[in-house]
């Protein structure tokens, strides 16, 4: 039966003012709206009952509040490889602007100046899978979306650019998990 196997739970953070307007938010230290402690707080209650072996947080102040807020700050081990997408030069910065001076522009496909792209955002998804499959054992991550949708993506032996094609909402649950065996990865539930 498939629920032998670990599965990975992931959590996007709360809302912050950056993830409210569509600013992409990367390196920058936003904190959570009073909306993304709420949301926070009640993942407490979603995620009762949820037996994990480990929780794993970005060291973004945002992903870190969430865990702590979801009941989950006492377990929390920061792992630097789960921080979201460097975005350089367009930190800061929607979408809509950048597409007015570099028409055709995506994410995915083209990166940032002076920032990551979807490679580089995969190399490090990739370690963090390498460090999932060695614990063998349920886990609980706290991210960004942007790298969570990468992480699905080569979770499922998909290249990074393949994150475009998972959207996540602010306070949203993800499960990754197994098939018929460990050779089998799979979503379980997707921006739940």
């Amino acid at each position: 039966m498939s629920r032998a196997y670990p599965e990975i739970t992931l959590v996007r953070h709360g809302e912050t003012e950056w993830s409210l307007s569509g600013r992409h938010t990367g390196r920058s230290d936003i904190p959570l709206t009073e909306n993304g402690e709420a949301a926070a707080r009640r993942l407490g209650p979603r995620l009762e009952g949820l037996a994990v072996a480990e929780v794993w947080s970005s060291p973004s102040g945002r992903a870190r509040n969430t865990c702590r807020l979801a009941g989950f700050g006492e377990r929390m081990v920061v792992k630097d490889d789960l921080a979201e997408w460097d975005y350089g030069a367009y930190e800061g910065v929607k979408t809509k602007e950048i597409l007015a001076q570099r028409l055709g522009w995506q994410l995915f496909r083209d990166g940032c100046p002076d920032g990551e792209k979807a490679a580089d955002v995969g190399t490090r998804a990739d370690r963090i899978i390498t460090a999932i499959r060695s614990v063998n054992a349920p886990i609980l991550i706290f991210s960004s979306s942007h790298f969570l949708r990468v992480l699905a993506a080569r979770w499922l032996g998909l290249p990074p650019e393949g994150g475009a094609h998972f959207v996540l909402d602010t306070a949203s649950v993800s499960v990754l998990g197994y098939e018929h065996d460990l050779t089998e990865p799979v979503i379980r539930r997707w921006n739940w």
